[in-house]
Parts: C-alpha cells; sequence; structure tokens
C-alpha cells in the first residue's frame, strides 16, 4: 500500500493494522506453562533434593522460563533471525567467556596451591 492510499485510509476512519497480533489463548497457555515450571521449582527444595542435582534441575527450570519469556513475551519466537541473533548471541558469548574464566580461576588456584602449599 503506497503513502497516498494509507493516507485516504487514515482519513476515512479505517486504522491500519501494523504488526502482528497473536491470540490470548497463547499467552494464557505460556502464563501457566511459567506457573507450573515454578511449582516444579519450589517442589525441588520441598522434596529436599542436595547436590547437583538440585542445582541442575533449578538452573534448567530457570532457563526455560527465561526462554518462555523471551519467545513469546519479547516476541522472538516471530522476529526474523538475524535479529534474535542480535540479541540473543551477546550475552550467550558472555556467559561462554565467563565459563573459561570459572576454568581459568580454577586452574590458578590449584596451581598455586600445589605451589605454594594450603595455608595463606
Amino acid at each position: 500500500m503506497n503513502e497516498t492510499a494509507a493516507h485516504a485510509h487514515i482519513q476515512s476512519g479505517q486504522r491500519l493494522q501494523t504488526g502482528q497480533q497473536h491470540p490470548i489463548r497463547l499467552y494464557l497457555l505460556v502464563w501457566g506453562m511459567l506457573f507450573v515450571l515454578s511449582a516444579f521449582s519450589y517442589m525441588v527444595d520441598y522434596l529436599g533434593i542436595q547436590s547437583y542435582l538440585r542445582w541442575t534441575l533449578i538452573l534448567l527450570f530457570m532457563m526455560l522460563k527465561a526462554g518462555l519469556i523471551v519467545a513469546v513475551f519479547m516476541h522472538m519466537a516471530w522476529e526474523r533471525l538475524a535479529l534474535v541473533y542480535a540479541i540473543l548471541l551477546p550475552p550467550l558469548l558472555v556467559l561462554v567467556f565467563v565459563a573459561l574464566m570459572v576454568s581459568e580461576a580454577d586452574y590458578t588456584i590449584f596451581t598455586r596451591l600445589a605451589f605454594f602449599g594450603t595455608g595463606p
């Protein structure tokens, strides 16, 4: 639709529909899924799960909730791939660099303890 036709539609009282509207059912379904994932996360504490399994489950539920929020409420599921990469790739790279720094810190403390002893 060219600019003059769009202007004529606006003047005649009709509004142009820009963007995409999603059904309310989708949002209610996602809210329900977020509620269920939160309940599962709380159940991990309630059931007394300990050790690495506890943290793995909690982090898994957190990542699933974050993924749902980003995909639906930030409309990333309907965006172009280039925009998704521009928004999501930098934080993922930061997480990779943090993981590298954690492994380097573990190596450094292990080396210091091995060569300088256990005391400060």
